[in-house]
């Protein structure tokens, strides 16, 4: 029998399907399935980063996935059985939506930020030449990584994936938690922000003590947050909750504490801090600390994997210059050892370089533009080749992603400003190249981890890669549209005097805008100045803002012009990218606030915490990282005592729940902002009471019913049956 434990030697391992054998693997079926399943968790994962900054790896789920519907229509209508290579196809098309997702979700609102409209085709052509660039990058690497190094570089989650495929042909229980946790959280999703039987937030003010009236105490009762925290854990869920409560419990009410006095209005706020709610505090001073923050976090922990990294490229191009000489030609190599020809890679490559370069991509004249596409390969097989190093050591849920990206954006700005191109036009252009790198680097991490569970199981790599490309292609198409309709349902336009400047807008604005049948011109104000802060503006004949337009993705507004509630999506990131080129290419930037955050991520990082994770803490609101909080507990309770061992927790019933409870929550939000898109509908499901123009009333209580959710997580982490991931025998 041959497993994937057997020796570490690459010349003397043997896969679970040997190279003599070929049952049927890049089939249509395996494809579209893939494909289609990639689509969905891309949705999903880009909807969990624009909650809580973070995606987690779907190849485990979407492998359980194929093996549960692969066998329930054989069942069913008398089809073949799937082979493991037909579901190990689909788990690698269909990891490629998440790694796309984080991407996508991670840059693209910067573009709002900097005063550009989310256009469709921009992401588009980001999505997909970025996750093709990373796939085709890595393709050269996976006998230096993947062959070479077996046993030296474990690939935590490809291994995992790889163990649940092979136990996979048996079937059981791993599949009924996955769809038992994917129907809980989308049902508790649904009750909770379609039907409304509870409040999605419970909050609880501080009151009685003075001075300290604007701590406020929060939690929003999420099923996708609880699910994220059992998947990360107690450690770095605790360090998240930490930076949480800094801010709600310390930031927040200091500074309203030494701004009640303050008679005038402080930048970058827009009113007098006693006038500002706790809400409003975090917005408009505490948002800039967390950026700082989530900056020198970034940085930190490309510092700290430096060792790995220069180890990776020096290993990288000893590995390469080693395999020269090996017979490269796919009739001198067994079927497992079989790539796409390094020259319709490099044909590939030359096509998607030069597509950038001719695209809108980047707006300015064809210098500029090879410039930038220059700079896309560079940084591009940079840390493509860091970010697949990196995953063989600690995966792809911990690949520091944001690092690289942030150090892509320094180093292009830098080089920007050197060359004196620091006009608007050239903030888009750093923003595309760190967006391109970000989704290939992402991208070529993952597909690092499908080719290594392609290689334990005796998948044919080029197979792999084909279809790896195709569900990459597929779900960056879908991805641009997803992101748009996410912002466009959670947009809100207020007419409310304290949310408008109380500044007039320049002469000589040109961009027009219509809304309730009056044209108005559009004042796009990309940094703070005294008496506005930055957003889009419709400007009436006066000059004077009459309208702003509050996008879903970063905006700051919790209301709409009735006043009604609303919610935002403010993942770190976006606004760090944006922090970043504004505060290096023009210098409008409030950079006390963003070092007062930068040096809380390194005291963070001196007291032996992860500065990044405390950081993000900082940045999210509290809402958001206490349930992630209370997901890490129960794993505590389950992994103290149930003893699993690390290998053993990728597959244990409580992951296994965790992992659907995401997947389904997340799958529900996108159904939920159809109904804030079609507001007929969403009044017409809506169970919740509105008395005298009071706060909502709900049937249920929300603790009760977050609680009930996190107890039915910890019944069936502690009670589950964890199934083993040592197939008998092999097929």
């Amino acid at each position: 029998m041959a497993t994937a434990h057997g020796p570490s030697s690459a010349s003397e391992f043997q896969p679970f399907v040997p190279a003599s054998q070929e049952p049927p693997e890049l089939t249509f079926r395996a494809v579209a399935l893939g494909s289609l399943l990639g689509v969905v968790f891309g949705a999903s994962s880009l909807y969990l980063f624009l909650k809580v900054s973070m995606t987690v790896s779907a190849s485990i789920p979407v492998a359980v996935l194929a093996i549960t519907i692969f066998r329930g229509l054989s069942r069913a209508f008398g089809l073949r059985r799937a082979t493991i290579l037909e579901n190990n196809v689909v788990q690698t098309a269909g990891s490629a939506g998440e790694s796309i997702a984080f991407g996508v979700g991670a840059t693209m609102p910067a573009l709002m930020l900097l005063g550009y409209d989310l256009d469709w085709s921009r992401v588009m052509l980001v999505s997909v030449l970025g996750g093709l660039l990373g796939i085709l990058m890595m393709i050269p690497l996976r006998r230096a990584f993947i062959v070479k190094q077996h046993g030296a570089l474990p690939y935590p989650e490809g291994t995992a994936c790889a163990r649940v495929l092979m136990v996979g042909e048996r079937g059981g229980s791993n599949a009924r938690t996955v769809f038992l946790g994917f129907g809980l959280g989308g049902a508790y999703k649904l009750m909770t922000e379609g039907f409304r039987f509870w409040s999605t937030k419970w909050e609880a003010a501080i009151t009685g003590v003075k001075g300290y009236d604007k701590a406020v105490v929060a939690m929003d009762s999420d099923p996708t947050l609880l699910g994220v925290g059992y998947i990360i854990g107690p450690r770095i869920a605790a360090v998240m909750v930490g930076g949480g409560l800094l801010t709600s419990l310390m930031l927040v009410p200091m500074i309203a504490y030494f701004g009640e006095g303050v008679p005038t209005v402080l930048p970058p706020g827009q009113a007098r801090i006693a006038e500002m709610s706790a809400g409003q505090i975090s917005g408009q001073y505490v948002r800039y600390i967390g950026a700082g923050a989530v900056a020198a976090g970034g940085i930190l922990s490309m510092l700290n994997a430096l060792p790995l990294i220069v180890a990776s490229l020096l290993g990288s191009v000893r590995a390469l210059k080693a395999v020269e000489g090996d017979d490269g030609s796919p009739a001198g190599l067994p079927r497992t050892d079989r790539d796409i020809p390094i020259s319709l890679v490099f044909l590939g490559t030359l096509g998607l370089v030069g597509l950038i370069a001719a695209s809108p991509l980047i707006p300015t004249d064809p210098i500029g533009r090879v410039a930038g596409a220059l700079l896309i390969v560079l940084f591009g097989f940079l840390f493509v080749t860091v970010s697949s190093r990196i995953t063989g050591v600690i995966g792809s849920s911990s690949n520091p992603i944001s690092g690289m990206t942030i150090a892509t954006l320094l180093l292009t700005c830098v080089i920007f400003v050197m060359l004196g191109w620091v006009g608007g036009e050239y903030r888009l252009i750093a923003l595309s190249v760190a967006a391109i790198v970000c989704i290939a680097s992402s991208n070529g991490g993952t597909t690092s981890q499908d080719l290594k569970t392609g290689f334990l199981v005796g998948a044919t790599p080029w197979k792999q890669q084909v279809a790896i490309l195709v569900g990459a292609l597929v779900s960056a198409v879908v991805m641009g549209g997803t992101l748009i309709a996410l912002n466009d349902a959670h947009t809100t336009i207020s007419d409310q005097p304290a949310d408008l400047p109380t500044v007039s807008a320049p002469a000589g604005l040109t961009e027009t805008a219509e809304h309730e049948g009056t044209t108005y011109k559009v004042w796009r104000l990309t940094a703070p100045i005294e008496g506005a802060l930055p957003g889009v503006y419709l400007v009436d004949e006066a000059n004077r803002p009459a309208w702003i337009v509050d996008p879903g993705i970063g905006g700051r507004l919790d209301h709409t012009s009735s006043g009604a509630p609303t919610t935002k999506f403010n993942p770190a990131q976006p606004q760090l990218f944006a922090t970043i080129i504004d505060g290096i290419m023009s210098g409008n930037l409030p950079w006390g606030l963003v070092i007062l955050g930068a040096v809380l991520a390194i005291v963070a990082q001196l007291a032996g915490v992860s500065a990044l994770a405390f950081a993000v803490g900082v940045y999210l609101p509290l809402s958001t990282t206490l349930p992630i909080f209370i997901g890490g507990l129960v794993r505590l309770v389950v992994d103290r005592i149930r003893k699993f061992s690390a290998d053993e927790s990728e597959t244990s019933p409580g992951t296994m729940m965790a992992t659907g409870l995401i997947a389904g929550g997340s799958l529900a939000g996108i159904l939920i902002a159809l109904l804030v898109v079609f507001e007929d509908l969403g009044k017409a499901v809506d169970f919740s009471r509105v008395a005298d123009g009071g706060p909502p009333q709900f049937i249920l209580p929300t603790l009760a019913a977050f609680a009930t959710l996190a107890a039915v997580l910890l019944v069936v982490a502690l009670t589950g049956k964890r199934e083993a991931t040592e197939p008998s025998e092999a097929p």
